[in-house]
């Protein structure tokens, strides 16, 4: 069987493993619901007001997309290695052709499609309730898709790196949530950066996330995407480079036996 072969069967059986899990599927697309009915709805922004809320509800797309993109790979691919790592399953992948590489790839790609379908359910969602208007032409609708790929391939990488790190299931999910609650709320997702100290703000370009969110940001914002096409690229190249970095590092931390 050839590379792709190998990786479309582990995709195969990636997806139907998920669709077994009920639970998993409906908190999968239930939590993006949550979130925009909480702070879209709920909450709504208060552009003349004061608060968190307090720019266009445009402003908070990137956020949005933030939750599925950051929180579902992270939980999911970190639970799966923990789950294949107590079950012993690298042991005996270890026998068969899948590479380890390979094995990460199918995951990836299963959670491509499956936070791919939930981000789109969330932007339908997102302009119903909160009446963000989001342009769309070809550019923007293309830039978008490449956003949510990239992030979702990153954060599978940094899922992984945590499922072969932490000592357990339940480990995985203290780390998640750890790193995922931080990231949300300081890469310029809800909390505008002329909120925070003007000490940390540098600091926030470490995140991967805010080269997501403000790519993001300056996608669904341009009234003209072509014009500043260039900043846009320059964020999905950064994004581009840091998954590719993180997917190698999470190849590389899963255990070849148990």
């Amino acid at each position: 069987m050839t590379r792709s072969g190998r990786v479309l069967a582990s995709v195969r059986a990636g997806w139907h493993s998920f669709l077994r899990r009920r639970t998993a599927v409906f908190f999968t697309f239930f939590f993006p619901l949550l979130i925009v009915v909480i702070f879209g709805a709920l909450v709504q922004t208060q552009p003349t007001g004061g608060g968190l809320f307090t720019e266009p509800a445009i402003y908070y797309v990137p956020g949005y997309l933030a939750v599925v993109v950051l929180f579902t790979p992270l939980s999911r691919v970190g639970s799966e290695v923990a789950r294949h790592r107590d079950g012993n399953r690298f042991e005996k992948l270890a026998t068969t052709p899948l590479s380890r590489t390979e094995w990460l790839l199918a995951q990836t790609l299963v959670n491509v499609v499956v936070i791919g379908l939930a981000a789109l359910m969330l932007l339908v969602l997102v302009v119903g309730l909160t009446g963000a208007a989001i342009p769309l032409s070809v550019p923007v609708v293309a830039l978008l898709v490449g956003y949510v790929v990239l992030g979702v391939v990153l954060f599978c990488g940094v899922g992984a790196l945590i499922g072969s790190l932490a000592d357990s299931q339940d480990g995985v999910i203290a780390a998640s949530n750890s790193i995922a609650l931080p990231l949300l709320f300081l890469s310029d997702t809800f909390v505008p950066p002329s909120m925070l100290p003007a000490w940390f703000r540098p600091a926030m370009w470490a995140s991967p996330l805010t080269y997501f969110s403000r790519g993001v940001r300056a996608t669904t914002t341009d009234p003209a995407p072509l014009a500043s096409v260039p900043l846009q690229v320059q964020y999905l190249l950064v994004l581009a480079a840091l998954a590719v970095v993180f997917v190698a590092l999470g190849a590389r931390a899963l255990p070849r036996t148990d």
